[in-house]
């Protein structure tokens, strides 16, 4: 007998599927949560993460509760009856993040520090005002009026930037480094505090800077569950690519466009 689903007046079978993922988009999500189950399963099996134990799955289970915005059971049976789970499956679901958060902190967990030295550069934050503009005489022009303190850089960025900055007398931040365009990094990461930088081409903007404030990056609690996630995504991505390049593999999904590092 061949399996099929019923949703609405639509009967579904088994070989029909793997076509509609297809053609959705959503095989590469089936992809994502199969690799996945394969490494917690080999962890579990390797004895690299531990059994979940009582109180951490009734905590994950409040925390489960918590993310979807439940408030009493009613919440709980309405979520279920819409997405077509049974309490046994919802038990499954949430324990399954519970086994993920676990192979993610016995994966990468003694790796952080060393990933965040190597990646602090880019994580780092200013705080910094900016004036842009796409005349290089005016700009020249407000950056001599601003050292010889006829005008505070705060009123000539109201009155002359031409970005969004304007609205702030031209601060901007705290922003992380990585954000920026790579020679305003350069410009911000060598100059000090209060230090006026001349007009720098950049794009098609002349651009004067001046760093209020650099605030290092710190690998605090929320430091780390940002990198433990960073390195897991980036292990996740690494595996798909892995399939999609293999003989015979299923298509994947394209890469996420990079940065375009503009002017912020």
């Amino acid at each position: 007998m061949t399996e099929a689903i019923q949703i609405g007046n639509r009967t579904i079978t088994a070989s029909e599927l793997i076509s509609l993922l297809a053609s959705y988009q959503m095989l590469p999500q089936l992809q994502r949560e199969l690799i996945l189950d394969e490494a917690i399963d080999q962890s579990s099996r390797s004895a690299n993460v531990a059994i979940s134990t009582p109180k951490e799955v009734s905590q994950a289970k409040q925390q489960f509760y918590a993310e979807k915005q439940f408030k009493n059971e009613e919440d709980i049976q309405a979520w279920m009856a819409h997405q077509g789970v049974t309490p046994e499956q919802l038990e499954v679901i949430i324990t399954r993040k519970l086994k993920i958060e676990k192979f993610k902190q016995d994966t990468w967990g003694n790796k952080l520090e060393s990933y965040f030295f190597q990646s602090k550069a880019k994580l780092d934050k200013v705080i910094y005002s900016l004036l842009r503009t796409q005349d290089v005489g005016i700009a020249q022009e407000l950056y001599f009026r601003i050292q010889a303190k006829e005008n505070s850089f705060a009123d000539l960025a109201r009155e002359y930037s031409l970005g969004p900055e304007a609205q702030t007398g031209g601060l901007v931040g705290p922003i992380e480094l990585n954000a920026l365009h790579p020679v305003m990094v350069q410009m911000l990461s060598s100059s000090q505090p209060g230090q006026i930088l001349p007009p720098t081409r950049i794009a098609d903007w002349f651009v004067i800077l001046r760093l209020e404030k650099f605030i290092p990056a710190q690998l605090d609690e929320f430091m780390k569950v940002r990198l433990l996630n960073e390195l897991f995504e980036t292990w996740l991505q690494e595996q798909q690519k892995q399939i999609m390049s293999a003989p015979r593999g299923e298509g994947g999904t394209g890469r996420q466009g990079e940065g375009d590092n503009s002017i912020t």
